[in-house]
């Protein structure tokens, strides 16, 4: 349990780092060069950011807990296996981007643009940033933590909630020391006038984040999908501005509730294409239909009449949500190489496909210890232990984990 423990700190540290985090994180650095001058409000925020990351951790644990009890053998992000959690998070990152180009504010009146807000509404702000950076960080699997939330999965609940808070403290800490510390917060450059280039280029990696959510969302509902995700989009950012011209025309002192209610009307028309896209399906193109036939669908069965038959199998449990999945299979997978050692060793590559609900690949990361994606498991040709191997991989790991699982069928 605390070798678990250990290990969920470590790979929320890590966690930090992994790239479908830092949109969201650049808005915590930002908040802590803005109060660079205030050590007791910069505690006070990373105090909120912290309890933001450890309550969502702790809601989305108990909402994972209890759909295992349940019987649903759900793991690690299990919430962007929904199309409408992906879109909300997609118009949630979108939103997040027009209120960084300064478009509209948040609780703050036109004239403090670019300035800090009031206690409240900072804290408020921060809880909701923590909040927000762990459900998108539910896509990555940072090294370390794969292996701590599989274990935390097959212990009782009070030891589960114990390593998911250790990994949200893990995830949390870098940002509240800094804020806790000014020796460390000297390191951060002084509050200017650059800073409101700075919020300006922030917004890009959240469009970045809302373009990666769409093309998901393509991937898990279809074109029907992408095409209502895009009408929310117009919409949103349509009442985006209008919501803003209504705190200018505030600002000086003309009517502004006429904009305000085109604005809230102009946001409620978002509602029907969104709860509409829950209801469509995933199409394959022939584009896609050819990729697969280079490859073969796991599942179980086709594992279990393959292995140990004179072939090696390598299964590739992956998601189109999972960012190091992607990278793992562009940098490695997809290689001239791999494919070369694939086709000389005679290997069977399976991909394990839970970008929508799988039950069978939830079960199948449960059986190997896993809490969550990616993974990677190779069978011996001549029916040997199974070998799982690192979650980044490089041509040679797969290269050679191939040529090893073909050594004793040589021999034979």
């Amino acid at each position: 349990m605390l070798t678990a423990i250990a290990a969920a700190l470590l790979g929320g540290i890590i966690l930090n780092l992994m790239p479908c985090v830092f949109p969201v994180i650049s808005l915590k650095a930002l908040s802590l060069i803005r109060h660079h001058d205030r050590p007791a409000q910069a505690r006070a925020e990373g105090l909120a950011f912290l309890g933001g990351v450890v309550i969502t951790m702790l809601a989305l644990a108990g909402a994972l807990m209890l759909a295992r009890s349940g019987g649903s053998a759900v793991g690690w992000g299990f919430q962007l296996q929904s199309p409408l959690v992906i879109a909300l998070l997609a118009l949630v990152m979108l939103a997040s981007a027009l209120n960084l180009f300064g478009l509209f504010e948040i609780g703050l009146s036109v004239q403090r643009v670019g300035e800090v807000g009031g206690t409240r509404s900072g804290l408020t702000g921060s809880a909701l940033t923590g909040a927000l950076a762990i459900i998108v960080a539910t896509p990555c699997s940072a090294p370390f933590m794969a292996s701590a939330i599989g274990y935390a999965l097959t212990q009782p609940t009070p030891v589960s909630l114990v390593i998911f808070i250790a990994l949200a403290l893990g995830f949390a800490a870098p940002f509240t020391l800094i804020s806790f510390f000014p020796l460390l917060a000297r390191i951060l450059p002084a509050p200017g006038a650059w800073m409101v280039t700075l919020k300006h280029g922030l917004a890009f990696p959240m469009l970045g984040a809302v373009a990666w959510l769409i093309w998901v969302l393509e991937r898990q509902a279809g074109s029907l999908a992408l095409a209502a995700i895009l009408a929310c989009c117009i919409i949103l950012s349509f009442a985006a501005w209008l919501y803003g011209k209504a705190q200018k025309r505030r600002m000086m002192g003309k009517r502004h509730w006429p904009m305000h209610i085109a604005s809230a009307i102009f946001a409620l028309l978002v509602v029907p294409p969104l709860a509409n896209i829950g209801t469509f399906s995933h199409r394959d193109t022939p584009a896609e239909n050819a990729e697969a036939a280079a490859t073969v669908a796991w599942s179980p069965q086709k594992v279990d009449a393959v292995k140990g038959q004179g072939q090696p199998v390598l299964v590739n449990f992956t998601a189109s949500w999972c960012i190091t999945c992607q990278v793992n299979d562009r940098t490695s997978l997809s290689t001239e190489a791999v494919k070369s050692a694939i086709a000389r060793t005679g290997t069977i590559y399976m991909i394990a496909d839970s970008t929508n609900y799988n039950p069978d690949v939830e079960q199948a990361l449960s059986d190997f210890g896993r809490g969550g994606l990616p993974l990677y498991v190779v069978y011996p040709a001549d029916g040997g232990k199974p070998v799982v191997l690192p979650q980044v991989l490089t041509p040679h790991i797969v290269i050679s984990a191939l040529e090893s699982a073909t050594m004793n069928r040589k021999k034979t």
